[in-house]
């Protein structure tokens, strides 16, 4: 047994007046949450019983908006991909046909797939969910590295472990909805995200990464390591096809400093912009909704790339030269938005169109 320390009758009163504070504040957090939990779910933005009619529209009208209509028959069926995030909440209803090919865990070494983020699940939800929302390419190996915290957040040491442990996966595509401040000194001093990016280009894996959700308060350029030549960075649009504002601006002029050279086509930042406002999600805790972002997009062209491997299989072995080629043809199939001829500083070379690229893609008669 444990000794009872007697507490002075002042001390006492003044514990309680202390605690009965700290009721009152913690009572009136947990009002304001569920208060703005009960406006998500009247709004649409999250659904606890299955997705909302608002989710599955915008579920049809992005389908329709890329042309995954018209590919639909295609599944990503014997594509590797690898996805460095959050993590993946397996427990969720549209995740109960997938067998996850790999899992890693960079934060806390733990053996089992979680997500105590959600950001990671969302994620994979656009790629794989298999019942009440559809991902763009369901069967796919999905590989996962968890290298992202529960808040969020996430070392540059630790992401380029996780790449690292993709590449040596041997899988065909990475999948990054991440990024972070480019400095410009990487060119002087490397980084090692960007490093790992390369070495992934190397090895003659398809690395695509978010441009950056800072199109509000333009710093200057896309996140890294979108900013990376080889790296496909995208860029988010809306339902009606036009640029979401929050959406990062690439500079492709150069600058003297920080120091960055003038980049070429087709390696102008963003490369090809794609569904990213109010994009359905399925949320850990076996919930759906909406969301907003780069990071997104960047699965959508995710998914049309799996899509692209699996009509055209030969391409998965076709080394540096398949990835030169694919950025090529992702800007000439891209749908240029109204009076564009060239590539735009916030729209890129245009908007995904899943079916023209895999026509772009394939091998000459």
């Amino acid at each position: 047994m444990q000794p009872v320390t007697d507490i002075p009758d002042g001390e006492l009163e003044s514990d309680l007046d202390f605690i009965k504070q700290i009721t009152i504040f913690a009572t009136a957090v947990v009002l304001l949450a569920a208060g703005v939990f009960a406006y998500l779910i009247f709004t649409g933005e999250i659904s606890l019983t299955g997705p909302d009619a608002m989710v599955l529209e915008k579920e049809e009208k992005y389908d329709k908006l890329i042309h995954y209509d018209s590919v639909d028959y295609l599944t990503g069926n014997d594509v590797d991909v690898c996805m460095v995030d959050s993590g993946i909440d397996m427990t969720h209803t549209d995740l109960s046909n997938l067998n996850l090919a790999e899992w890693s865990d960079f934060i806390g070494s733990k053996s089992k797939p979680y997500d105590d983020n959600g950001h990671g699940t969302m994620m994979a939800g656009i790629l794989v969910a298999d019942g009440a929302l559809t991902g763009l390419a369901v069967d796919v190996n999905l590989y996962v590295a968890k290298a992202l915290s529960g808040s969020g957040e996430g070392d540059d040491s630790t992401v380029a472990q996780a790449i690292d442990w993709c590449v040596s996966k041997n899988v065909n595509i990475i999948s990054l909805s991440l990024g972070g401040n480019a400095s410009g000194f990487s060119i002087i001093l490397g980084d090692a995200v960007e490093d790992a990016v390369e070495n992934a280009y190397d090895a003659g894996i398809v690395v695509i990464a978010a441009a950056g959700n800072d199109g509000r308060d333009d710093d200057g350029d896309v996140a890294s390591p979108g900013i990376v030549d080889t790296v496909i960075c995208v860029g988010a649009v809306d339902v009606d096809g036009n640029l979401w504002d929050g959406s990062s601006i690439g500079d492709n002029n150069g600058r003297i400093w920080p120091p960055m050279l003038p980049r070429n086509s087709p390696d102008e930042k963003p490369e090809v912009v794609a569904p990213g406002h109010k994009v359905p999600v399925i949320i850990r805790g076996d919930s759906w909704g909406l969301a907003n972002g780069t990071s997104g997009a960047t699965v959508y062209v995710t998914g049309a790339i799996a899509l692209m491997f699996e009509a055209h299989p030969e391409l998965k072995d076709g080394g540096t030269d398949m990835l030169d080629n694919l950025k090529q043809w992702i800007a000439d199939s891209s749908k240029k938005r109204s009076g564009q001829n060239n590539h735009d500083d916030h729209y890129g070379y245009g908007m995904l169109q899943i079916d023209a690229l895999i026509d772009a893609a394939a091998p000459s008669s």
